[in-house]
């Protein structure tokens, strides 16, 4: 699968924020996610036309491991979550 410019800064973003998130129980002071959700909002919005309705769903359910998995090409990774949506 070939992403697009923002779908790449998607994908940079969330494995950004896993690894903050990650670093979290050693962390002092403890980082500000804020920003960070934020930034992921903004590049949804930025998302073009025709982008697949999955990874929008993942997007705005804020599912960002889900998101991840489908950036990667790996959806079929995702388990059913409590919408009931599967990939």
């Amino acid at each position: 699968m070939k992403l697009n410019d923002v779908e790449q800064q998607i994908l940079s973003s969330i494995l950004d924020l896993e690894a903050t998130v990650k670093a979290m129980p050693t962390a002092n002071p403890k980082p500000n996610l804020q920003p960070i959700f934020a930034w992921l909002d903004d590049l949804t919005r930025q998302l073009p036309r025709g982008t697949d309705p999955t990874l929008l769903h993942y997007l705005n359910k804020k599912s960002y491991e889900k998101a991840r998995l489908f950036l990667q090409d790996r959806d079929s990774e995702n388990a059913q979550g409590n919408c009931g949506h599967v990939a």
